[in-house]
């Protein structure tokens, strides 16, 4: 008998080639086949006249066979010619069977269903979904037939054979009763999947489709704001304050922290003070100064005899973070460490038992902190930064290093509400909503191909001034199937025209080489680096006040905006130049215009989910965290704000409910365990 959690191999019909091809689509249990929504719906309710059809629809259609040829023109096919009473028309097939022709025989009635197109014999149906009748069929009672996303060998057909049999699982599922026009979440399922056809059959079919994003949201919801109240029942080791180093290291800045960088860090002390473990997710756009904010919370935990942890996703960023810690933190007699991939095993080996043994005081890492090996003598503080480059299992390794340990989550990728509201609803947020006092404004321009040599010139006349060059390319050397300009050929290219000194770094080259590189650009030593998105995050230049970012067309917003923060850091006036090639997507153009219009990194991140989903704000599709299947954030973030109002009551007034949801979603197999 099939469950939820069944594998989709008990369904009749299915396979270990087609298991394989559904696997693919991340479809493994019964359950995943149900939640594998169609994208869209075929009317075959009715048959359309023949006398009626025009090349560009698709359409059903029921005729006679009157006559059956095989015609050879560059190739051989299956010519089938219906009638009905108001006209004549024609089936193709370039590839069929002995049987499918002997089954197409004069006299038979066919129902079929697909696109019309002109052919050499009139308009025409090619390779249609059919069925063959001996006798003149009634009406159709098809209605709306699903279309699924697919891959090669799956058709929409064998999809909703199988689904047509996955769907008896929902006689036995217990779900929730939020009011809607669908009684429960398993009628609107059912509906998604096997729609009447009607005059409010797009009007229901949304509705349906609403439900069961809804259920969606508030599983997630519920599950966050459930461990968020469980997060609060738990005690670790308070963090008060004690050695007044934090007032020693800023009065040794040099500067003042701005309003926002205050209120932040006292809510981080004050969170730090409190024996319930800190979870705050700390924002901020490029620049807004998250680090000294991190470092006071660091000095906090060092004061209380404890290790600090602080991961960053790239060598790049956890050497500067290194730099910066050591700088600010060491003349208050804190040790820092730094632990990368790039250590040899006989520096690392110290280094992990200088952690082990408590001789240092904050590790500064990569995914290298995640190595068993790597032990705390007492670790009280995790920091996270870039924490959209992680996936929640490795913060967890993270925080399991300790014994619940205090975690601050930190990103410059400025996150809108509603994805805020969605997904950290387990989090207390701090946003950095300003910027420093001299940060400069970056003007931004966009040009065509056919301005790249200007710009050229003018990357020469700044390197003459005495100022320095960010250019970025989206390739690391020339593909073949990439129309883009690559940064082995745009470095050889510098080197030959430039008179000042050109470096290149990117992700296939060593740590010791990439080492190398950025201290000689950061040294002045290098007037032009040529980059791939490698120095996205993590490098700080003020010296540097150009960045042009070449086949910009290939990036997202979220990473245009990092790119271009990587200038304006210093007190000379910085520009960013957007060189684009044909051909650009309108979205593309969207993108750009979007850049160059606005500095706000939070209204860039509003219109980033608008065009193109959460993904490329928050780094999903790389780390898996994004765990929905059936809602799209992009799209239906307009139901955020009722989710949350919805949850927070059903969480008070409803717990059955809350149940209910949480199991449909979150206690079935699938992707939603981890949320």
């Amino acid at each position: 008998m099939l469950d939820p959690a069944s594998h989709v191999g008990a369904i009749k019909g299915i396979g270990p080639k087609a298991e394989e091809r559904l696997g693919r689509l991340g479809i493994e249990t019964v359950w995943d086949l149900l939640l594998h929504l169609p994208m869209r719906y075929e009317d075959r309710s009715k048959s359309v006249p023949l006398k009626s059809l025009e090349a560009g629809q698709e359409a059903l259609v029921t005729g006679q066979v009157v006559g059956v040829d095989m015609p050879r023109g560059r190739r051989q096919s299956l010519l089938v010619h219906l009638t009905d009473e108001t006209g004549y028309f024609h089936l193709r097939w370039f590839h069929f069977s002995r049987g499918q022709r002997d089954g197409l025989r004069v006299g038979c009635w066919v129902r079929a269903y697909g696109a019309i197109r002109f052919g050499s014999d009139g308009i025409e149906m090619v390779h249609p979904d059919y069925r063959v009748f001996s006798d003149e069929p009634g009406p159709s009672t098809e209605g709306l037939a699903p279309v699924y996303p697919s891959s090669a060998g799956l058709t929409s057909k064998r999809m909703r054979q199988w689904t047509s049999d996955a769907l008896v699982i929902l006689d036995d599922l217990g779900t929730s009763t939020l009011e809607s026009d669908f009684a429960n979440f398993a009628d609107a399922l059912r509906f998604l999947h096997r729609p009447t056809a009607d005059e409010n059959a797009a009007k229901r079919l949304e509705t349906a489709r609403k439900r069961v994003v809804l259920d969606e949201f508030l599983s997630h919801y519920l599950v966050l704001r459930r461990r968020r109240e469980r997060h609060k029942t738990l005690e670790t080791t308070p963090l008060p304050s004690v050695a007044g180093l934090g007032r020693q290291l800023l009065s040794s800045l040099g500067f003042h922290l701005t309003p926002a960088q205050a209120r932040t860090t006292t809510e981080i002390l004050n969170d730090l003070s409190a024996s319930t473990p800190m979870m705050r997710l700390l924002q901020g756009d490029v620049g807004a100064g998250k680090t000294i904010v991190a470092a006071f919370a660091a000095i906090r935990a060092v004061e209380n005899e404890g290790q600090v942890a602080i991961m960053a996703p790239t060598e790049v960023l956890a050497e500067q973070h290194f730099e910066t810690f050591s700088r600010w933190l060491e003349p208050l007699g804190i040790r820092v460490g730094l632990i990368t991939g790039r250590l040899r095993a006989a520096a690392r080996r110290e280094r992990q038992t200088e952690v082990a043994d408590g001789d240092l005081d904050v590790v500064v890492g990569t995914h290298a902190l995640f190595q068993d090996e790597v032990t705390f003598r007492q670790l009280v503080l995790a920091i996270v930064d870039e924490q959209h480059r992680f996936g929640v299992h490795q913060r967890m390794q993270l925080r399991d290093k300790g014994h619940l340990p205090h975690q601050l989550i930190m990103t410059a990728t400025p996150i809108p509400r509603t994805l805020t509201m969605a997904l950290y609803a387990d989090m207390d947020v701090s946003v950095i909503d300003e910027l420093p006092p001299g940060r400069q404004t970056i003007q931004t321009r966009v040009l065509g191909p056919a301005q790249r040599e200007r710009v050229i010139s003018y990357v020469e006349a700044n390197s003459m001034r005495g100022q320095q060059t960010y250019w970025v390319c989206t390739l690391i050397e020339d593909d073949d199937e990439i129309d883009a300009h690559a940064a082995e050929t745009v470095f050889a290219e510098f080197e030959a025209k430039l008179s000042s000194k050109c470096g290149l770094v990117h992700g296939r080259m060593n740590g010791d080489q990439k080492s190398a590189v950025m201290a000689a650009f950061k040294a002045g030593e290098i007037a032009v680096l040529v980059a791939t998105t490698v120095i996205e995050v993590g490098v700080d230049v003020p010296n540097a006040t150009l960045m042009v970012i070449d086949n910009a067309e290939r990036l997202g917003l979220a990473q245009l905006h990092q790119l271009r923060g990587r200038v304006g850091r210093g007190s000379e006036a910085s520009a960013c130049l957007l060189l684009w090639e044909h051909p650009v997507s309108e979205v593309a153009r969207q993108r750009l215009e979007t850049l160059r219009s606005s500095n706000d990194g939070f209204k860039i991140a509003e219109r980033d989910l608008e065009l193109r989903g959460p993904g490329d704000i928050l780094g999903t599709r790389q780390t898996g965290e994004q765990a929905f299947r059936v809602a799209d954030l992009g799209r239906d973030a307009h139901l955020i704000g009722e989710v949350a109002s919805l949850g927070d009551r059903l969480l008070t007034e409803d717990p059955d409910n809350v149940a209910k949801i949480i199991a449909t979603w979150v206690e079935r197999p699938g992707r939603y365990a981890d949320v």
